[in-house]
């Protein structure tokens, strides 16, 4: 009798576990608004150091601008000193330019409840970019397909701690390259109401980015708010390429924010120690931040900074270091002493399964995110093998991390009730507070609940199928994608996307480039 009462209390938990973790991805979860102080790893000499040899490198050395002749046309009329392709930068130049891009912007969202402002004490959430290969514990590794990119942004969509929705959350590879880029906006407009990012694999590309934008929110508004982001990876090092700069420059000129990043893996495309690489940085991304200054003065954009150490080895990139969390930090500290919305971090790992190198390395690399400060975190969900996959696994126990960034960065509570002084009286000396009416209350809130771990006895879980997380997360996430509905969208602004998409598709070829 007590085992079966036993074996009924046990089932009547999991019912209680398995609707929470079904009702969590349905809630809706406001960007960050940190009330934590800012952990500052450098100080002011520190950072003085790596300025003025930001400012030597810019002025002795330059930056190259290939294959753009407009640009160095831009450059040659604001006073820089132009060798060919190389520019060279008087000390102080690029500060002065920079002056006039905003501290902090908001990005609207179809769904204006899913605005997200990025910049000052804000922290916005979007999923992994860019990989080629996805992958799941049925299939395995393989290449992303417009299926699986469709069922990444129902899921960014449902996941609450996901505050935005991204951009490339996988390569759809079954796609004609030259068009692909189609429904994946398509995708994110149709299957989620937050706020998205653009192509930049092409400068026609940039441009349809911004037209399925104007469809959708009216040319006057897109002109005058920004509506998208985009990425803009330097070559590093020292090297703009005409691909990213014709994207840059046609999000600058439609007032649609630029987020330039630095691509460094140290010791390969810099200096392998932190100020060397930082000094590097700090050069390449005033440069591009610079330039779209000069094409619109006033511009948002957003200080980007994509760096990892690597191993000495293999040349494979590291993450979740201690070095990758001091040039993190440092990166962080020059953004906002140039005034600017800082994008950095995320749930990085090497690994190639989501396993526990996975869930160290990106528990290492997003703390160091949230403590630095950071304003736009791409790859917060579902980066694996070192950005070359998605992993829908990973995507939902990364989410989960983030709902616990949430509770982090809100700090202690020191209203009255978070002061408990109610609950200490009515306890007292050798009582407990299980019973306690501030602690009725309060439990639902009082803790973040994980709807991936288990904290059960050996005997519950033993009981509960054994599962680890990884198979847990694969349970999740199928549950997600069958309670799935999607946000209403207007049927003649889903019918003028679909009518420019088709135009557009057929006055040109397919293309495998």
């Amino acid at each position: 009798m007590a085992e079966s009462s036993g074996r009924g209390a046990r089932r009547g938990r999991q019912a209680r576990r398995e609707s929470r973790a079904k009702a969590a991805p349905q809630a809706v979860a406001p960007y960050i608004k940190r009330k934590i102080p800012l952990t500052e790893l450098l100080g002011e000499e520190g950072l003085a150091i790596i300025e003025a040899n930001a400012d030597t490198l810019l002025e002795e050395i330059g930056i190259e601008f290939r294959d753009d002749a407009e640009a160095l046309a831009l450059w040659k009329e604001a006073g820089a000193d132009i060798s060919g392709e190389r520019v060279r930068f008087p000390k102080g130049m690029l500060r002065s330019i920079i002056k006039s891009a905003p501290a902090r912007f908001t990005q609207h969202a179809r769904n204006p409840t899913r605005s997200v402002e990025i910049g000052g004490d804000a922290m916005v959430f979007a999923p992994v970019y860019g990989p080629p290969f996805v992958s799941d514990l049925d299939q395995g590794r393989r290449y992303g397909t417009i299926e699986d990119f469709r069922n990444f942004a129902k899921l960014t969509y449902m996941l609450p701690y996901l505050h935005h929705a991204g951009g490339t959350l996988c390569e759809p590879v079954d796609l004609p390259v030259n068009k692909r880029h189609y429904d994946m906006l398509y995708s994110h407009i149709k299957y989620s109401d937050k706020a998205f990012m653009g192509s930049v694999t092409a400068p026609q590309r940039a441009e349809d980015s911004v037209r399925m934008a104007e469809i959708l929110f009216g040319e006057s508004f897109t002109d005058a708010n920004t509506v998208l982001l985009n990425l803009i990876n330097v070559n590093s090092p020292l090297v703009y390429d005409a691909t990213m700069l014709g994207a840059l420059k046609v999000y600058a000129r439609h007032n649609q924010a630029s987020v330039v990043s630095p691509f460094i893996l140290a010791g390969a495309m810099s200096p392998v120690t932190a100020a060397g690489t930082l000094a590097q940085l700090l050069a390449e991304a005033m440069a591009g931040i610079a330039l779209t200054q000069l094409i619109r003065p006033g511009v948002a954009v957003i200080f980007g900074a994509f760096v990892s150490s690597i191993s000495m080895q293999s040349g494979a990139p590291t993450f979740g270091t201690p070095e990758g969390t001091l040039l993190l930090n440092g990166a962080a500290q020059l953004a906002r002493r140039l005034n600017l919305p800082f994008r950095s971090g995320g749930s990085f790992t090497s690994s190639k399964v989501p396993d526990a190198q996975a869930a160290q390395e990106s528990a290492q690399s997003m703390l160091a995110t949230v403590l630095s400060g950071t304003n736009f975190v791409l790859h917060a969900a579902g980066w694996m093998e070192g950005g070359l996959c998605s992993s829908y696994e990973k995507l939902v126990m990364d989410a989960d991390q983030l709902g616990m960034m949430h509770v982090l960065a809100e700090g202690i509570d020191f209203s009255e009730e978070g002061q408990a002084m109610d609950a200490l009286r009515e306890v007292g000396p050798g009582g407990h507070f299980l019973g306690a009416q501030h602690t009725q209350r309060n439990f639902e809130t009082a803790f973040y609940r994980s709807s991936i771990a288990d904290n059960n006895s050996y005997e519950q879980w033993d009981l509960d199928g054994r599962k680890d997380s990884a198979a847990r997360a694969n349970a999740q996430w199928k549950e997600m994608l069958d309670n799935y509905q999607p946000p209403p969208l207007d049927e003649a602004l889903d019918e003028a996307l679909l009518a420019f998409m088709a135009e557009r598709k057929g006055s040109f070829p397919d293309s495998k480039f």
